[in-house]
């Protein structure tokens, strides 16, 4: 797994978007996974300023989401559907054809989440997969002690996570919904790569622990460990419980230019 200590936010967020436009110039029709909450904003609108700019072309791009609310009326604002639609395929100029998701307010839930995995399968894979992680260590909805092998399914979140996400719900956990589907593990490390994008020192214990810490079920993100093309960037304040920052910092360093993410 390589990782990447950058300044800030927005430092990530513009080293993500040339990735993914490099990827779009050698796959015009690539499938881009995205993820949804505030970390990963910085990459949405740098890769919009390049689109602008004409720096790239996103015409043939197809996107599609990780995880999905359970039960949230079809059009809520933040239903992640409704969430992809406005930071991603909006901003991007994208058809909402272009776009990818599992249906959360299905009658059949199970059902749903198998066809889901199918579609992916269907469309070729994922060519890249962004992913943020929980204070705990989840990446999607798979919270800890998640299967490593884990498919598309409904879970259930944890308290902590509810918590977490009220602030999108007018800080009411109340209304924050108990289930949702999500791309399992297994489904995730499919994805041809799996870039993780941390910030703030909140997230620091768990990306420790994903990037130095033994690959166990009660740190999901560990699962990483496994992948043959994972890249974790981190901003100064996430990295600050990193005891290999210096040799993180220095294989950047070192690193061909032509090598890219």
């Amino acid at each position: 797994m390589e990782v990447v200590i950058v300044p800030d936010a927005a430092a990530g967020g513009d080293i993500i978007a040339e990735a993914m436009a490099a990827l779009l110039h050698r796959t015009p029709d690539a499938l881009l996974g995205v993820a949804t909450g505030s970390t990963p904003l910085p990459v949405y609108q740098a890769l919009a300023a390049r689109v602008r700019a004409g720096g790239v072309d996103v015409s043939r791009a197809r996107v599609c989401q990780l995880d999905e609310y359970v039960g949230l009326p079809t059009g809520h604002p933040e239903s992640y559907r409704s969430v992809v639609l406005r930071e991603v395929v909006e901003p991007l100029g994208l058809s909402p054809d272009a776009f990818m998701g599992p249906d959360g307010a299905a009658e059949d839930v199970q059902a749903a989440c198998d066809a889901y995995d199918a579609a992916l399968a269907a469309a070729g894979g994922v060519d890249l997969q962004l992913l943020g992680i929980g204070t705990d260590g989840h990446i999607g909805f798979n919270e800890p002690c998640s299967s490593l092998a884990s498919r598309t399914r409904i879970k259930t979140l944890t308290e902590q996570t509810r918590v977490d996400n009220a602030r999108f719900f007018g800080g009411d956990i109340d209304a924050v919904p108990h289930h949702v589907i999500t791309q399992g593990i297994g489904t995730i490390l499919e994805a041809r790569h799996l870039v993780l994008l941390a910030t703030g020192e909140g997230k620091a214990e768990a990306v420790a622990a994903t990037v130095e810490g033994p690959v166990a079920a009660v740190v999901p993100a560990s699962a990483l460990q496994l992948h043959p093309h994972a890249t974790v960037i981190v901003d100064e304040a996430a990295a600050t419980k990193l005891k290999l920052a210096p040799y993180f910092r220095a294989t950047y360093a070192a690193k061909p230019s032509w090598q890219g993410l």
